[in-house]
């Protein structure tokens, strides 16, 4: 037997990136739109960690060992809603590094086991700082690096490396998969470290591309206003410094409902679990197809719906967190008047 070694990958961090790009068909199965939207799908869920974040896990630690402002014997510390904290966990566990992982309890106990699983220390942050969780969790984190003599904190809120490893892989893989030839990009934002890292790309090559920010509806970025969130990895209670005055061509903002009904119709259309976010940047699409019919459109999907199983994907959680029965639920998923059906409800 012959053997192809062209993919072989040395190490599990080697294997980060050059993740699919998929056409999706169905998804927007609408008639009125003439001619049809090209829509495609950058699958992240498909790093080895299962997201968009192993990217800059590996990039922030990679980098700060190559200055030296991180050492064989530091301890890594870093605030996570869930991904980073894989992603981090998954480096430093490569790279043989102490890593631990500041969460709160809106953190799901799969991402915690999986963290736990790599070798990292979780510590909970139980009370909200000013309101906000966030807050709590960097505040936290700062008082850990205190008390860790040689700790390093990756920042992930303020570190260009973060955007930078986006710049570097997930839009250079987009871009040369379709020669430069699309008109929209769509992509989740928190940090704004993925959304950065694209857009400066995009426009260093003169890529004539619309980014479009999407947001959570009680998200304080960009001049939002702090509400209730329920889809952990989209918008912020706080504004994170890398996000301080960053400008897209648009921002877009999606409820926790949208995100919910968004995995559900990938789900009933595609065949595909995806995560929230990505739930969140299908719908937009979705809501603002009547002005992209003949475009290329690409959606970065940040993770899995595998990930969301006791949340998006439960029936219950659905009904007491969003208010929504499940066949309500089924109805909105299967409907192509998503967005003027929510208008009527309200």
């Amino acid at each position: 037997m012959q053997h192809n070694y062209e993919y072989v990958s040395d190490g599990v961090l080697d294997a980060i990136g050059n993740t699919p790009l998929i056409r999706l068909n169905r998804f927007l199965a609408n008639p009125r739109i003439d001619p049809r939207i090209e829509l495609y799908a950058k699958l992240e869920a498909a790093n080895p960690g299962g997201s968009a974040k192993d990217r800059p896990a590996r990039f922030m630690l990679e980098e700060a060992l190559r200055r030296g402002d991180l050492c064989s014997d530091s301890t890594v510390i870093e605030s996570s809603s869930g991904n980073m904290g894989i992603g981090l966990a998954q480096a430093c566990r490569f790279h043989g590094l102490k890593f631990i992982c500041v969460v709160d309890p809106r953190a799901q106990q799969q991402n915690l086991d999986i963290i736990k699983a790599l070798g990292a220390e979780v510590v909970m942050v139980t009370e909200p700082l000013g309101g906000d969780f966030l807050a709590a969790r960097i505040a936290k984190v700062c008082e850990l690096l205190e008390h860790n003599v040689n700790s390093f904190w990756p920042n992930q809120y303020a570190n260009a490396d973060n955007p930078r490893s986006h710049h570097e892989g997930t839009i250079r893989e987009i871009d040369e998969a379709l020669q430069g030839n699309f008109d929209v990009l769509f992509v989740a934002t928190s940090s704004t470290g993925t959304a950065q890292g694209c857009r400066d790309y995009l426009r260093q090559r003169g890529r004539d591309v619309r980014v479009v920010a999407v947001d959570a509806e009680g998200s304080v970025l960009f001049g939002g206003s702090a509400g209730p969130r329920h889809i952990p990895g989209l918008g912020a209670g706080k504004e994170p410094k890398l996000a301080m005055g960053q400008l897209f061509d648009d921002v877009n903002r999606v409820s926790d409902l949208d995100c919910v009904v968004g995995c559900r119709r990938a789900a009933l259309r595609e065949a595909m679990l995806v995560g929230g976010s990505a739930g969140g940047v299908l719908m937009t699409v979705s809501r603002m197809q009547d002005e992209l019919a003949g475009k290329r459109c690409v959606a970065i999907l940040h993770d899995s719906g595998t990930r969301y199983l006791q949340t998006v994907f439960n029936d219950q959680w659905v009904q007491e967190s969003l208010g929504c029965d499940a066949g309500t639920l089924r109805r909105l998923a299967e409907s192509d008047d998503y967005f003027a059906e929510r208008r009527c409800q309200r």
